[in-house]
């Protein structure tokens, strides 16, 4: 039996989170992309908690209609560098969350590597 795009995004969802962990330390980088929307978010595991999140619903993004999707990603990632630079984190870990490291989900994690964090 064939698996659909979810089923196959979710098994690959709980294959990485066996490994990756965030601490407060070196919390994760958690990003969940919808078809016209993206949101990322630093997660410490340990403690259950989240840090800081940005997302393209936000009133800073609010008049970027007319962007596209790649740059309104990496605008995200750099809104979150910053947020991330006042909370002082400056490591993280990547978590894909299942997505393919291309397009959006790319272009938010260079932005966010420019913005000073570190993976």
């Amino acid at each position: 039996m064939a698996l659909t795009k979810i089923d196959r995004r979710l098994r690959i969802k709980r294959r990485v989170r066996k490994i990756v962990s965030g601490t407060a330390d070196r919390p994760r980088l958690s990003v969940y992309r919808s078809n016209k929307q993206i949101s990322a978010q630093l997660i410490d595991d340990r403690a259950g908690v989240t840090l800081c999140s940005v997302s393209s619903l936000s009133k800073e993004f609010k008049d970027s209609n007319k962007i596209t999707n790649c740059e309104l990603s990496a605008k995200v990632g750099a809104n979150l560098a910053e947020k991330a630079k006042e909370a002082k984190i400056e490591t993280v870990v990547f978590d894909r969350n299942g997505y393919l490291y291309h397009g959006r989900i790319q272009s938010l994690a260079e932005a966010a590597r420019k913005g000073g964090l570190k993976f």
